[in-house]
């Protein structure tokens, strides 16, 4: 992927921290409903959560119960808005995106925002803003990238480029090469070769967790292996570029080096490094949420796999997790079990809780 459609593509911000704090978004119903009183309203007969967006009554048409069975019980009807019988709305927000993601992901194009909202039964900008704070990415953004996932497989599978064009739902070649141009970086001719004649710039490095090796594209670093052999992680690094060109660093490029080391021995510091993420759609939205995990901060996998809407992919986190090939610029190392155990890392778990303490997680 080149470094424009990184720019594009992944700087998107997900609300990770309110995410897992379950609070509130733009003003919608947040999720502290527990001891606080709900509102009947006497003039609609319709009871809210307390913390219902809706506008608020007067406070002389306002009766309050201690649950909504009471509400209920004295002829109260749930409000359409904050759908008080449908439990916590932090888990019904979830659901909304993971259908919203499976209905795009059923499209053979890219469904309309209107189209979505409709079949959810919400408003346009209510799904937009839950969408993005929860996935990182608008649902528009999110379906160009399921269409990009599919370029990649059809070409892969050596289906032809024309081929390619019509059963991605590209209505035209010019809007194909314009869009796939950014999302695979290269041409979908060069893509489907391989990547054949792309140059990767390497180095060999030592830090104080073991051997390191950084390879770089024209986009940005696309590798940071870690481990004991600096052989081992040189043929690591021709599988993954089987059909590119290596070349040794120059001096130049030993100080991208110095900086990519500099974040392993002080990760908490952070590094704005030009990175070419190249993954499937979900395994670059799962990295993405772990780029918005502070440093001295953990996240679960079950937590994961709800903001990339998919709650029950908890496997599939993890896969992509371990697949990971930048290791600190995406901080995998920040991930663990729900009970906050560790479950592997790719670069061993010693280093993981090396890193950990680097960053200030005094238990880990």
């Amino acid at each position: 992927m080149s470094g424009a459609a990184a720019a594009q593509g992944h700087r998107m911000e997900t609300a990770i921290a309110r995410h897992r704090a379950g609070g509130a978004h733009g003003g919608e119903c947040d999720t502290a409903d527990d001891g606080a009183p709900w509102r009947g309203v006497t003039t609609t007969g319709i009871y809210c959560r307390p913390t219902c967006g809706s506008r608020p009554p007067k406070q002389e048409n306002v009766r309050l119960f201690s649950s909504r069975q009471d509400a209920e019980a004295a002829g109260f009807r749930p409000c359409r808005r904050c759908r008080p019988q449908d439990g916590p709305i932090r888990d019904r927000h979830a659901e909304l995106v993971a259908e919203a993601c499976r209905l795009i992901e059923a499209e053979e194009g890219i469904p309309s925002i209107s189209a979505l909202a409709h079949a959810l039964g919400i408003s346009e900008g209510h799904l937009h803003r839950l969408f993005k704070a929860q996935i990182g990415l608008t649902p528009r953004a999110f379906a160009q990238e399921k269409r990009a996932q599919d370029v990649r497989e059809h070409l892969l599978r050596g289906r032809r480029i024309t081929e390619t064009i019509y059963e991605t739902g590209f209505g035209s070649s010019g809007r194909f090469y314009a869009v796939t141009r950014k999302s695979l970086g290269m041409t979908p001719s060069h893509y489907k070769a391989g990547g054949a004649g792309e140059t990767i710039r390497f180095a060999v490095g030592q830090t104080s967790l073991g051997a390191i090796v950084v390879a770089s594209s024209e986009a940005g670093v696309a590798a940071i292996l870690l481990g004991d052999d600096p052989e081992a992680l040189l043929r690591d690094l021709q599988e993954r570029f089987s059909h590119a060109t290596l070349v040794g660093a120059d001096a130049e490029y030993e100080k991208l080096v110095a900086r990519v080391v500099g974040l392993v021995e002080a990760p908490a510091l952070g590094e704005n490094l030009p990175l070419d993420v190249r993954g499937t759609a979900f395994q670059r939205r799962v990295w993405k949420v772990l780029q918005s995990v502070p440093p001295g901060s953990i996240i679960s996998y079950d937590e994961i796999a709800k903001a990339v809407g998919h709650p029950r992919a908890i496997g599939a986190v993890a896969s992509a997790c371990a697949s990971n090939p930048l290791a600190v610029a995406i901080p995998c190392h920040r991930v663990v079990k729900s009970d906050g155990s560790h479950w592997g890392y790719t670069w061993g778990l010693d280093r993981k809780r090396s890193l950990l303490l680097r960053e200030g997680d005094k238990n880990r």
